[in-house]
């Protein structure tokens, strides 16, 4: 009898345990830029269930992504680390299929919050390794994958097949039949872990592909019509476009197929927080809400009709602000106080950190990131980072720095790492239209030592060379 008692006790102790953590859902939209929300500024396009998530939670006005294209900037926020450090810095393609992966070394937030003995799950996009590499998501940490593992063909919203884990799920879909709508898919697999796992802490980390180019809907979608007759859009003659596996199907109403994709996607974190609602979990559930960069140009996106950037300068592929700073929400209902904003400065790789004392659970050694669980508990204590540093690979090479209120900009870095710095008062100049470099030359020394201190080589994505560092 004393032992029964005895393991009754250590059942409902450990129970208890498990239940006090809460689930975690991380929702990640695909190119959705800072101004596409209504919290944001957005007039054009309803987002009222994102709109909600501020409402009953916090809103991040100063927050950035890990750097301007997917693959990085997930990579930032898998591992903790700003781009001078993560192992994945740019969109590398790998055969047969997917990107580069991401090394088996790498500790993940999703290792993280399995060591703390949550079910994880990713359900969208991965693009961090193919099926079978040492970057196969059930290698880094997720228990289940759905969608689409290469990023390239999660371009397609009719896909000819999606991954459940290893498992190749062939779809009755081509590039003249149209049966099966991909995210459609996703998201009822997303909801289907959600309810199997209602009694477990879980991680779901919802990496959407919505609005990313092609802007493709289900034939007769609602929100298309409405926003198609409410925009008085012409048709414009169109093709698919396919560049090595990347398919961009053509649309003859651009402006309209965006606007709706923007809403779908609303109407998936309805659905999210109804099924929470539903379990009775959501308030011990946080939700979060961000883009990986800025708004994207293809397949006939028009941001400025939109003000997707929300006035800030640049767009996908910039690390200007238009390119990286991005919508963060987060609602926790049982923590964080209704209807908060924060104006803290943030990035991608303060997460780690976050979950680490969330879930209680040791900090990895060499991560950049502050955990900001201090804000979210309305805390005065919150540590503010000395900088904030991206690089981009692309286009010449890009480098970014943010310390305080300044904004420090190198284009064409790869090829002269000692190219002139543009400096911008983002106190005064959010739009970085002024360059004041020429007026505050002990700034720019200091952010010329950081960019070259910040970073480390990666000979996987070679940045620079000893011939251009001075």
């Amino acid at each position: 009898m004393l032992l029964l008692i005895l393991l009754i006790f250590q059942f409902n102790e450990s129970y208890a345990q498990t239940r006090n953590k809460p689930n975690v859902i991380f929702i990640m939209a695909d190119d959705l830029g800072y101004g596409d929300i209504g919290v944001y500024g957005q007039k054009l396009i309803k987002t009222p269930n994102i709109d909600a998530l501020a409402k009953n939670g916090i809103k991040f006005t100063q927050f950035y992504a890990g750097t301007s294209v997917c693959a990085p900037s997930r990579s930032s926020l898998m591992t903790g680390q700003h781009t001078g450090h993560t192992p994945i810095r740019g969109n590398k393609e790998a055969k047969p299929e997917g990107q580069f992966p991401l090394k088996g070394s790498a500790y993940t937030i999703a290792e993280l919050f399995k060591d703390a003995g949550y079910v994880t799950g990713d359900f969208g996009k991965w693009g961090l390794g193919f099926v079978g590499t040492e970057g196969d998501p059930n290698k880094q940490g997720f228990d289940q994958f759905f969608g689409y593992n290469c990023q390239r063909l999660a371009h397609d919203y009719y896909p000819d097949h999606l991954w459940d884990n290893s498992t190749r799920i062939e779809l009755p879909n081509s590039l003249t039949k149209s049966e099966v709508y991909g995210p459609d898919l996703i998201q009822a697999r997303a909801l289907g872990f959600i309810a199997a796992n209602k009694t477990k802490p879980f991680f779901a980390f919802m990496s959407y592909t919505l609005p990313h180019a092609g802007l493709e809907l289900p034939e007769n979608d609602k929100l298309f019509l409405e926003y198609r007759n409410a925009f008085k859009e012409s048709p414009k003659q169109v093709k698919a476009v396919k560049t090595g596996p990347s398919l961009y199907k053509g649309q003859p109403y651009p402006r309209a197929a965006y606007a709706a994709m923007v809403t779908r996607l609303d109407d998936y974190v309805g659905q999210l927080v109804s099924k929470l609602k539903d379990l009775d979990i959501e308030k011990n559930t946080l939700i979060i809400f961000t883009s990986d960069n800025g708004p994207h140009v293809e397949g006939g996106n028009d941001p400025q009709f939109f003000n997707s950037g929300g006035g800030f300068r640049g767009v996908k592929r910039d690390l200007y602000e238009g390119g990286i700073r991005a919508p963060m929400i987060m609602s926790w209902p049982s923590v964080i106080k209704a209807g908060s904003v924060s104006d803290h400065i943030g990035a991608f790789w303060d997460f780690m950190p976050t979950f680490a004392d969330i879930t209680s659970q040791k900090k990895p050694q060499k991560i950049d990131g502050n955990s900001i669980l201090p804000v979210l508990k309305g805390q005065g204590s919150q540590p503010k980072h000395d900088y904030l540093y991206w690089e981009f690979h692309e286009n010449g090479g890009r480098q970014a720095v943010r310390m305080g209120k300044w904004k420090g900009v190198r284009l064409n870095a790869k090829t002269n790492f000692n190219s002139p710095l543009e400096l911008y008062d983002l106190a005064n100049d959010q739009a970085e239209s002024k360059n004041v470099a020429a007026s505050n030359p002990e700034i720019i020394k200091k952010m010329t030592r950081i960019m070259k201190n910040a970073r480390v080589e990666n000979s996987d994505y070679p940045f620079t060379s000893q011939a251009n560092i001075p």
